[in-house]
């Protein structure tokens, strides 16, 4: 059964590469859903998959690309209203 969460990735998350890395690995884990950059500096990824997929994109997110240092990462979960039919990266 998938699950949905909206993560919010804060520290240096932004002009590193960040997004296009983050949707490297949704792909790859086949997830559905999408990440953008927030006007506040954050980088927000709402992801919709199975509990192993979650948990596996959520431990790489700490690390992310050679650039990037993520201080922390908000996790909300949420009930599925949006019918994600792939993984976009969004301005």
């Amino acid at each position: 059964m998938n699950k949905a969460i909206k993560l919010i990735i804060h520290g240096k998350v932004q002009g590193v590469g960040y997004r296009r890395w983050f949707e490297q690995h949704a792909l790859e884990l086949e997830l559905k859903g999408y990440v953008k950059n927030l006007d506040s500096g954050e980088v927000e990824a709402v992801i919709v998959g199975t509990e192993y997929q979650l948990h596996t994109i959520i431990e790489r997110s700490y690390i992310g690309p050679s650039r990037a240092e993520v201080s922390k990462i908000i996790q909300i979960e949420f009930d599925q209203k949006q019918d994600f039919i792939a993984f976009t990266m969004l301005r």
